[in-house]
C-alpha cells in the first residue's frame, strides 16, 4: 500500500489504477463500465504527467469524487501539471538509476573535456547523482590551472569531480605542508592527480607528513611520497614509526653505527617508500633467514643497501627458490654463490620464472653461462633491453660472443657511454697522419 506524496490521500495497490468514480445512477455503488469519455481523461492525464506523479493524480481523482466527468477540465489539468512540477523540483536532478547524470555531462562540455574518455575507463563516474565539477573547476583556477590542465585532470581523474569542495580545500591544506608555492603545487595536481584527489585517510596523512618532518625527511622527498607512493600516507602514524624503529634496531645489530643510522635509513626511506607497508615482523623473518644462509651481518648489512629494501617485499620460501635455482644453473657451491650474491643481489630478489626466462634469452643471444657468471649483472637487464643493445654493438662490429659483457651491462646511462667510447675507437684512424715518421738511417 502506497501513500500520496504530499497528502497522505487514500491508498491504492501498487501499479493498479485508481478507485471507480461511484455513480448515482447505480445506487451509490461503483459503475460496471465508467463513462468512455471519463477513462479517456484519465488515460490522457496519466500519460501528460511524469512516473512519480502516479499517487498524485490518485488523489486528484479522488477529490473530484462529486463531480461529473467531464467538468472542471482545465483547472484539473492545471493542478496536475502544477504537482508534477513540485515533484520534479524536489531532485537536483532526472538522473535515473543506470542513466548518466545530465547535468554532469552539461557540466563537462563547458569546460570541454573529452567525455568520451571519461566513458571509455570510468563511466560509473557519470551516472553518480551528486557531482561538482563547476566547483572543482573553480578551486583548481584558483590555484592558477588553466582550461586545458583542468580539463585534462578531471578526464585522467574522474573522481574529482566527485569530491566536495571541502575534501579538495582540505588536502590543498594538506599538500601546502610540504610544497607552499600553489604555482609548483598545481603542476604536481597536472603530474598526479590520482593521488591529490585520494581525500581519505586526512588526519593519518596529515600525521605522518609531520612524523616524516620530525624523523629529519626533507619536504620534496615527502612530496615525492605523495605522488608515487600515496597509500604509505593510509597508515596509521604509529605503524609506520613501528616499521621505522625496527629498521633502526637491526641495522645497530648488523653492526651498523649509531653516528651513520639516521642517514642509513633516511636513505632506504628515499630509495624505497614502500618499505614501510611491510610489517615488523616480516622484515625479521627475512633478516633471520640470510643469516641462516651463511651470510655474515655485514653482508647482510651490505645486501640491504644494495636492494634498497625490496628484500622486505619478498618470502624466505621465494627467495630459497631462487637460490637453490641459481646454484643449479651455475654449478657452484655455497661460498661461490653467496659471492655471486653480493655481486648481484638480483639473483636473490627475482623469481623462479624471471631467472629463467632472462637466462634463456642471454642463451639464445649465444651468450654462455661462464660468460653470465662472470657477470651476473646482466641478469637485471630484461631480454628486450640486452637484444635492442646486442644489435647496437653488432651494428659497430662488435662480437658480443667473444667480448665482454661489461659493456652489455648497467644503466641505460653507462650503456651509452660505454657504446660510445667503443664507436669513437672504431672511426678512429688507424694511423695519425701528424706524426713524425721513424725512418731508420
Amino acid at each position: 500500500m502506497a501513500k500520496s506524496l504530499f497528502t497522505g490521500g487514500i491508498p491504492t495497490r501498487e501499479g493498479s489504477p485508481p478507485r471507480s468514480r461511484p455513480s448515482a445512477r447505480h445506487g451509490g455503488k461503483a459503475a460496471p463500465h465508467a463513462p468512455t469519455t471519463w477513462y479517456g481523461l484519465h488515460s490522457m492525464m496519466l500519460r501528460g504527467v511524469a512516473h512519480s506523479a502516479k499517487d498524485t493524480v490518485t488523489f486528484l481523482l479522488a477529490r473530484s469524487h462529486g463531480s461529473s466527468p467531464g467538468l472542471k477540465f482545465l483547472s484539473f489539468w492545471s493542478e496536475v501539471t502544477n504537482r508534477s512540477f513540485l515533484i520534479h523540483s524536489t531532485y537536483t536532478t532526472d538522473t535515473k538509476p543506470g542513466e548518466e547524470n545530465k547535468k554532469t555531462i552539461e557540466d563537462l562540455h563547458r569546460l570541454s573535456v573529452d567525455i568520451k574518455k571519461i566513458r571509455r575507463v570510468k563511466e560509473w563516474v557519470l551516472l553518480q547523482e551528486v557531482a561538482y565539477v563547476p566547483e572543482i573547476a573553480r578551486i583548481l583556477r584558483e590555484m592558477g590551472a588553466d582550461e586545458p590542465a583542468i580539463a585534462s585532470i578531471l578526464e585522467r581523474c574522474p573522481e574529482a569531480m566527485l569530491r566536495s569542495p571541502a575534501e579538495v580545500n582540505s588536502q590543498r591544506a594538506l599538500w601546502q605542508l610540504v610544497c607552499q608555492k600553489e604555482n609548483q603545487l598545481i603542476k604536481l595536481i597536472e603530474q598526479f592527480p590520482d593521488s591529490f584527489f585520494a581525500t581519505g585517510y586526512h588526519e593519518n596523512q596529515k600525521a605522518n607528513i609531520l612524523f616524516f618532518q620530525e624523523l629529519g625527511l626533507k619536504n620534496n622527498i615527502i612530496t615525492r611520497f605523495l605522488t608515487s607512493a600515496p597509500s604509505i600516507f593510509h597508515n596509521p602514524p604509529e605503524k609506520n614509526k613501528h616499521v621505522i624503529e625496527t629498521l633502526q634496531r637491526n641495522y645497530l645489530s648488523l653492526g651498523g653505527s649509531d653516528a651513520n643510522m639516521k642517514i642509513w635509513i633516511l636513505k632506504l626511506l628515499s630509495q624505497n617508500p614502500f618499505i614501510l607497508l611491510s610489517t615488523s615482523s616480516a622484515i625479521q623473518e627475512n633478516l633471520e633467514f640470510l643469516r641462516k644462509s651463511d651470510f655474515t651481518d655485514h653482508e647482510v648489512l651490505q645486501l640491504l643497501s644494495k636492494l634498497k629494501g625490496f628484500i622486505f617485499q619478498l618470502t624466505p620460501s621465494t627467495m630459497q627458490k631462487s637460490m637453490l635455482f641459481s646454484k643449479n644453473v651455475f654449478k657452484c657451491s655455497d661460498q661461490e654463490f653467496k659471492q655471486l650474491v653480493l655481486k648481484c643481489p638480483a639473483l636473490l630478489y627475482y623469481s623462479v620464472p624471471i631467472l629463467e626466462e632472462r637466462l634463456e634469452g642471454l642463451l639464445k643471444e649465444g651468450i654462455s653461462i661462464a660468460q653470465i657468471r662472470e657477470t651476473p649483472m646482466v641478469l637485471e637487464l630484461t631480454t628486450q633491453i640486452v637484444q635492442y643493445r646486442i644489435k647496437k654493438l653488432s651494428a659497430l662490429g662488435y662480437s658480443i660472443k667473444s667480448g665482454n659483457l661489461e659493456n652489455l651491462n648497467g644503466t641505460k646511462k653507462d650503456f651509452e657511454a660505454n657504446y660510445g667510447k667503443i664507436q669513437s675507437k672504431k672511426e678512429r684512424p688507424m694511423f695519425n697522419p701528424v706524426a713524425p715518421l721513424n725512418i731508420e738511417d
